[in-house]
């Protein structure tokens, strides 16, 4: 089970060489996640409405490797944008990837973009 976690990689802005275009910007509610499948992965997208921002992260969490983060809720944790598995509430930056309670490892994240009303996520393969 731990071949799960292997395939995902966090992605640099810089390091992108594929845009994927994932849907459009509608398909994804307000302040809410959705997943969306790139090849073997599973990516959680999240339109954090408040902040006029979107993340894309692994959408597998590492504590049980249960597919759920695109479920989570979101929020901020000291001004960092933040997801909290649905599961065990285990949170992760949207930003880094960063485990907030300090117990797990990070998270793979993937840069996001919008154009003409389409999400892109970046990946470097």
């Amino acid at each position: 089970m731990e071949s799960i976690l292997e395939k995902y990689d966090a992605v640099a802005l810089e390091d992108v060489t594929i845009w994927f275009k994932a849907a459009a910007k509608s398909d994804f509610p307000s302040d809410g996640g959705a997943c969306v499948k790139y090849k073997d992965k599973q990516i959680a997208v999240f339109n954090f409405t408040r902040l006029n921002k979107w993340y894309a992260c692994q959408n597998v969490c590492p504590h049980k490797l249960e597919m759920v983060l695109s479920r989570g809720m979101i929020g901020d944790e000291k001004g960092t944008p933040k997801v909290a598995c649905p599961m065990h509430k285990k949170t992760f930056s949207l930003e880094s990837g960063e485990n907030l309670n300090g117990d797990l490892d990070a998270i793979a994240t993937y840069p996001v973009k919008i154009e003409d009303d389409f999400v892109f996520i970046g990946f470097s393969d």
